[in-house]
């Protein structure tokens, strides 16, 4: 899976959080100073090559729809980081989030007891 840029990643939020759109639709979601038309559309078009979105055609405009879901996204990342980082050990980062104190061990044992066959 190709890696998005800050910017891409904003622009895919838009598509999971609404679905298929026209480039004309996303402008104005932006905040002030709004990207440029052409700006949207090349991001869109760099997105559709990335395969993150696809389009159909509507005459001479296309109206572009995700294909990877933000769940597939956030575990792709989620994987790349551990992969990245820790060596490939989720064993290590569930220790680094324990000593970081970003969960407790009464977190991950409710955790276990929620989901006792994911935890095997």
């Amino acid at each position: 899976m190709y890696k998005l840029t800050k910017k891409e990643e904003e622009l895919m939020q838009i598509f999971w959080e609404r679905g298929p759109m026209f480039v004309k639709d996303i402008v104005p979601l932006y905040d002030e100073p709004k990207p440029h038309f052409n700006t949207i559309s090349t991001m869109v078009r760099t997105l559709e090559s990335k395969g993150f979105l696809d389009h159909e055609a509507f005459g001479n405009t296309y109206r572009y729809y995700p294909v990877i879901s933000h769940e597939e996204f956030s575990k792709g990342v989620l994987g790349s980081v551990v992969t990245r980082y820790f060596e490939n050990s989720y064993k290590s980062v569930v220790s680094a989030l324990i000593d970081e104190e970003k969960i407790s061990v009464e977190e991950l044992e409710e955790l276990m007891v929620k989901n006792p066959r994911k935890m095997l």
